[in-house]
């Protein structure tokens, strides 16, 4: 247990330290504001940083640094690849282009500092919450929403551990940004409740941003799923596939089976180039759905706020070209980082939109 705990506390103990900064930012700058607009900057700070967060976990995943230390919460039970050195040092010998070197290692604990950072930021966030509904009453913003936000991201912590122990297992990865991007999505929602701006739409068109926002979700999934299966380039063409072919033979049972380790079928086989094909390109398709479904939605709000539509309509052309850049310029991962960036833009914005929306009086 305390192999499991001294390297769990001393992890903390860094993005503490890292959380540090932002916290006398906050509160530098929100000194003079009331409790209520104390507790919209620290949530919006905490947005921020949640983003950099799912930007800086694609990235690690993109370096293939999940694995530069194979353990957690620590490095080789260490609080950081300084005190791992000789580990990896071993690792790095023995396999030189394998998941474990310095630079990997560096990588992936940079982010859970930033983890831990951001955890700390809502459990201030989630104390502040109750203290101000025991001094104001029920005239104070619920405190159950940031507590709902801080369970989220212990799950989230959860999964980041899960992520190295089951070894990148693709299922559990792309639950693992799943949850990141939900609780991007959560604090979002929280800003909202701090700061109401109603915006009146007709109900039919609340309806249909809560279904896109419903679509662009499952959409986001596919994406993980493309990325942690690593099947970008397994469509290597555009409009075409492959080799010219519109419609390659695609193996979807296999693809989408979702229990089973990283290039690997149930059955322990490992994962043919048909499944790759199939994953990608019922992301493309998805893809295909919800830009036709964004420009109706659009289409239909420029009338009732027009800036939502502009401001959709950027964020889907933005998902469009760093998604094909993706494909015809063989994978850069500045394209790959803007693409998992445009989709948390994306779900953000929604996620506003149906919150003001929900805000208005019917």
């Amino acid at each position: 247990m305390n192999e499991l705990l001294l390297p769990l506390g001393q992890v903390a103990a860094i993005g503490g330290a890292v959380a540090l900064g932002p916290l006398i930012w906050w509160r530098q700058r929100s000194h003079a504001a009331t409790p209520t607009g104390r507790l919209r900057a620290l949530t919006l700070l905490a947005l921020f940083l949640t983003f950099d967060l799912i930007v800086f976990g694609a990235f690690t995943r993109l370096t293939d640094s999940g694995l530069g230390c194979p353990d957690w919460p620590g490095c080789y039970a260490a609080a950081s690849p300084v005190g791992a050195h000789a580990h990896i040092e071993a690792a790095q010998a023995a396999m030189p282009t394998g998941p474990v070197t310095h630079g990997k290692a560096w990588i992936e604990m940079l982010h859970r500092y930033l983890a831990s950072a951001v955890g700390l930021l809502i459990v201030v966030m989630t104390a502040l919450s109750w203290r101000l509904r025991r001094q104001a009453g029920e005239a104070a913003p619920s405190p159950w929403w940031p507590t709902l936000t801080l369970a989220w991201v212990c799950v989230q912590g959860a999964f980041g551990a899960l992520t190295v122990t089951m070894k990148l297992f693709p299922a559990i990865v792309t639950l693992h940004l799943l949850f990141g991007l939900g609780l991007m999505m959560l604090l979002a929602w929280q800003r909202e409740a701090y700061e109401p701006r109603p915006l009146a739409l007709p109900a039919a068109l609340r309806l249909a941003v809560a279904a896109f926002l419903v679509l662009a979700l499952l959409q986001v999934a596919l994406g993980g799923w493309v990325s942690t299966n690593y099947a970008v380039l397994a469509c290597d063409e555009f409009p075409s596939c492959h080799g010219g072919q519109w419609w390659p033979h695609l193996d979807f049972g296999q693809g989408f089976q979702l229990w089973r380790g990283l290039g690997q079928r149930a059955d322990g086989g490992w994962l043919g180039f048909e499944a790759l094909a199939a994953i990608h390109m019922a992301h493309r398709l998805g893809a295909a759905a919800v830009f036709a479904a964004l420009l109706a939605l659009a289409w239909s709000l420029r009338a009732h706020a027009p800036g939502w539509s502009r401001a959709l309509l950027a964020a889907g052309g933005w998902q469009l070209a760093s998604g094909l850049s993706n494909v015809v310029l063989d994978w850069p991962i500045v394209a790959a980082l803007a693409h998992t960036a445009g989709a948390a833009v994306l779900l953000a914005l929604l996620t506003t939109l149906f919150a003001r929306a929900c805000r208005a009086p019917s």
